[in-house]
């Protein structure tokens, strides 16, 4: 039987997420737009960032069975499309703590999670996770075999390992104060010398991923640890995704989370989850446009005698956006609910959330422009959402694995391979 209706349980979260989204998020860029810069703007959103702790949203994002209020990934959508459906920038930081403890949760032991998730258990304070992956020179060929793989190191010293290396486009690492978030997961190569990537060792068999927390950050000495900048963005104009520099930071054995030629499998499963999540919230981004365009079509006349939302060309705009908006949701939540339960087996269950997140954010985009298309020379004006909504859609397709470089590569790989069942996520082998 398929039945897409949500449960008593989800449309209270729904109806949670909702008023969050209402209280807090609908004011947030008024208490950012007007501040010079990136950083500025992201330190203005704190208090949103604290509401949300307050209200679950956190440790909503960490399993049941681990202490916390999580549930099915479905439900991580319907969450993240309420979210995004109102602000994306406040929405990021929020998600982007789920994103970095999704690491930890997929491969921590006891011990790891008894000591790191408690900060965000707690419901209490501002603390960030972040997962550390991407560098500077471009990870979209991380793991090809010959070429410069990761630039950040780990080697062993003794009963600590040492990181050296330069990380980009983390989503909140740098924490509030430049210091760390209270967690990241640190995608590392692993090379006892120190040296480049050896042409011919496959590239997954050094990965590894080293958690490093505040207080290790605080124990080294200040240069091992520093903010390099934090880049302006056109969309996400208030979230973190700081360039940060390891220099020889020591942090205890135990903190490895991921050992050398584990860590590109859990960086698999983790972007394979965090694809179909961007699905969920592009289908936000899609149903905001969707509405403003509608309210606007539904009462403005442009000089005529009816409504422009009779004239053809409009309502057949608006047909196809809020037809977009909904083939998203429902492939981004089967992908979802995939992943968890199958049919398939992993590269089948990949497969879908890939699509999920290729399809939806690009329609994304195309759906805010036809909004725009709507509402004439009148959406660039300030008053209106679809400036704000274009350049939030247009970061979608390209952060999270470009959907050109990384994303549709994956899917190409998944065809390729000989075994290849083409039904098996829809129907199962």
């Amino acid at each position: 039987m398929i039945d897409f209706t949500l449960s008593p349980q989800q449309l209270a979260l729904q109806s949670h997420a909702r008023a969050f989204a209402s209280t807090h998020l609908s004011t947030a860029a008024a208490t950012y737009d007007h501040l010079p810069d990136q950083a500025a703007r992201f330190r203005a959103t704190r208090p949103i960032y604290r509401a949300a702790v307050s209200a679950g949203l956190i440790s909503g994002q960490i399993p049941a069975p681990l202490g916390g209020t999580g549930g099915s990934l479905v439900d991580a959508a319907i969450l993240v499309e309420e979210l995004y459906a109102v602000e994306a920038s406040a929405s990021l930081t929020i998600l982007g703590t789920g994103l970095g403890l999704t690491p930890l949760l997929l491969a921590g032991s006891a011990e790891q999670h008894a000591r790191l998730l408690a900060p965000f258990l707690s419901g209490q304070g501002e603390p960030f996770a972040s997962l550390v992956h991407s560098e500077p020179g471009g990870t979209a060929n991380w793991l090809e075999k010959g070429g410069r793989g990761l630039q950040t190191t780990a080697r062993r010293e003794g009963d600590e390992w040492v990181i050296t290396g330069e990380k980009l486009w983390t989503t909140n690492s740098a924490g509030w104060d430049g210091r760390g978030a209270e967690l990241q997961c640190v995608v590392c190569r692993y090379v006892q010398d120190g040296g480049p990537q050896d042409p011919a060792q496959d590239p997954k068999d050094a990965i590894c991923i080293v958690m490093v927390t505040r207080e290790d950050i605080a124990r080294n000495r200040e240069e091992a640890y520093t903010v390099l900048g934090d880049p302006e963005l056109a969309g996400h104009r208030a979230a973190s995704g700081p360039h940060t520099r390891f220099t020889n930071l020591r942090v205890p054995a135990a903190n490895l989370l991921a050992a050398p030629g584990h860590g590109a499998a859990v960086i698999e499963q983790t972007f394979g989850s965090s694809a179909a999540i961007v699905g969920a919230m592009s289908v936000g981004i899609m149903r905001a446009a969707f509405e403003a365009a509608l309210a606007y079509a539904k009462t403005q006349t442009r000089g005529g005698s009816v409504p422009i939302l009779e004239r053809q060309s409009v309502a057949d705009l608006l047909i196809d956006v809020k037809m977009r908006c909904e083939a998203s949701r429902y492939l981004t939540w089967k992908a979802l609910h995939g992943l968890e339960n199958g049919p398939g087996g992993f590269a089948a269950r990949l497969e879908m959330a890939l699509e999920a997140k290729v399809f939806a954010s690009d329609n994304a985009v195309k759906c805010v422009v036809d909004g725009m298309k709507v509402v004439g020379m009148s959406a660039y004006a300030k008053d209106q959402p679809f400036s704000r909504l274009l350049n939030d859609a247009a970061c979608l397709p390209l952060f999270d694995g470009g959907n050109v470089g990384i994303r549709r590569r994956q899917i190409e790989r998944i065809f390729l391979a000989e075994e290849y069942e083409p039904w098996a996520a829809s129907y199962g082998v």
